[in-house]
């Protein structure tokens, strides 16, 4: 509960599905697991600046770029941006 109140002192939204509900992150797991299987795990760096720079790639790619099933194939961004 600390770490809520400290979000809410920050006037920051705390915003689930309900309390330990299995899909509070789907989202974000679904996100994380298109990162892994389409960026990071096909590469590798030396440097974390190249790191960030492929992060970032990636990234822009996913939300401007890649048609997604569940938006009728749009990019993230065409639907929430529009």
């Amino acid at each position: 509960h600390d770490f809520v109140n400290l979000l809410l002192d920050e006037n920051i939204k705390v915003s689930m599905d309900g309390k330990g509900r299995a899909i509070d992150n789907i989202f974000v797991e679904r996100l994380w697991r298109s990162v892994k299987y389409e960026c990071t795990y096909l590469e590798e760096w030396e440097k974390v600046n190249d790191l960030k720079k492929s992060l970032t790639d990636c990234f822009h790619f996913y939300n401007f770029i890649r048609p997604h099933q569940a938006l009728s194939g749009n990019a993230p961004a065409m639907v929430y941006l529009t």
